[in-house]
């Protein structure tokens, strides 16, 4: 099955216009001197822009706006949607999810304009980046999933479907969102290669996955000592108590 959705082109959004490429075309197009420090200042930017980005953390401004305390303080200390929905409950946490899956989408969609394929894999990478380790939180931030699955969204819609159920079977299943998440980012680089291999696309989601799990060593290591909370699915659509 996979084979054949990969044989299957999908509605790419990856030729989009390229600033980089403008501007050689424009200028010096066969001076590779040129082109070597336009496509550097190019990378440069879908780098450092989209960690900017990353950086701003709804998690921690919603908190901080509805109770005055820092939402890292609070709950299993995580600066992002599961922990919102559990100290502030569901209207808090589909604010921050929507927040954080927006700015991964417009990360990814900024390194296309700028750099082409290569700008928005780079870009996805690094508004994830910012959002674990926030310049503008004293690099303490989230653990990226809401974030990732815009940018795997933004960046091929078909890994996007395969991932959202790995992510549901491998949460319901265990009632561990850190599972799922980290199930999910795990095979990333594999499924995304089936559909999407071009460019730094795959080796920018290896890169991911290390983060991911690097973010999830504390849900890890309570798992193998049996110790990770589980989620109240039934909570989910009432109060988003914990079991």
């Amino acid at each position: 099955m996979i084979q054949a959705l990969a044989a299957t082109e999908p509605i790419e959004f990856e030729k989009a216009w390229n600033l980089v490429d403008q501007i050689i075309q424009s200028t010096y197009p066969n001076d590779l001197g040129v082109a070597s420090v336009v496509n550097i200042i190019g990378a440069l930017l879908c780098m450092i822009l989209p960690y900017l980005l990353g950086s701003i953390n709804p998690a921690i401004l919603i908190s901080k706006h509805m109770s005055g305390e820092d939402i890292r303080a609070l709950g299993n200390g995580d600066a992002g949607t599961d922990n919102m929905l559990r100290v502030y409950g569901k209207g808090a946490a589909i604010a921050t999810f929507a927040c954080d899956f927006g700015k991964g989408m417009a990360a990814v969609w900024l390194g296309r304009l700028v750099w082409g394929i290569n700008g928005g894999a780079l870009a996805g990478f690094f508004v994830l980046f910012g959002h674990m380790f926030p310049i503008f939180h004293r690099f303490k931030g989230g653990k990226g999933i809401a974030c990732l699955a815009a940018v795997v969204l933004t960046i091929n819609p078909i890994t996007f479907v395969f991932l959202t159920v790995i992510f549901l079977v491998g949460t319901i299943g265990t009632r561990m969102v850190s599972f799922g998440s980290v199930l999910t980012a795990l095979l990333y680089p594999l499924i995304l290669n089936a559909f999407a291999n071009r460019g730094l696309n795959v080796a920018m989601a290896v890169v991911t996955a290390v983060f991911v799990t690097f973010m999830h060593r504390e849900n890890l290591k309570r798992m193998r000592e049996g110790k990770e909370e589980k989620i109240d699915l039934s909570a989910m659509f009432g109060k988003g108590k914990k079991s």
